[in-house]
């Protein structure tokens, strides 16, 4: 078995997704530990792509560690976010920077980590999940609506 996969070593998948920038937006996560698949999918209300691709990094960095990730290798299509999060660009955006400070603190509570950009393709199923928590949200405000 590949060693990724030892004991409490953890890999997430994150992606952010926003029906316009700004718009509703959503989060996916899907994360790999010891032949078990834990997935996420939540909306997150309004807000900028960028905004949303931090929020899924930190649902997932939260969810691994409930679940008691000790090593983690992440991987993001949001190379932005990697570039901000290894220190290569400075993150202008002020409603960014308290969720990059979060991620720093996050990834702190973790032995090890290990931050990777990867071509969205290989990204698919958490971009699915992040996608699939818009529409869920606006059926829901439909229903409360017509009441």
């Amino acid at each position: 078995m590949n060693n990724i996969y030892k004991k409490n070593s953890f890999v997430i998948y994150c992606d952010g997704a926003s029906s316009g920038n700004p718009g509703n937006s959503g989060v996916g996560v899907v994360i790999i530990s010891n032949n078990k698949i834990y997935k996420l999918s939540e909306y997150i209300g309004v807000a900028t792509n960028n905004f949303a691709e931090y929020s899924a990094l930190i649902r997932g960095l939260e969810e691994a560690s409930v679940l008691g990730a000790k090593r983690i290798k992440i991987f993001l299509d949001a190379e932005l976010l990697v570039k901000q999060l290894k220190g290569l660009y400075r993150v202008k955006s002020q409603n960014l920077w308290p969720l990059w400070r979060k991620v720093q603190i996050l990834l702190k509570g973790f032995d090890s980590y290990e931050l990777n950009h990867i071509p969205r393709e290989l990204n698919r199923e958490a971009d699915s999940l992040a996608k699939a928590a818009i529409p869920k949200h606006r059926d829901k405000a439909g229903e409360e609506s017509d009441r």
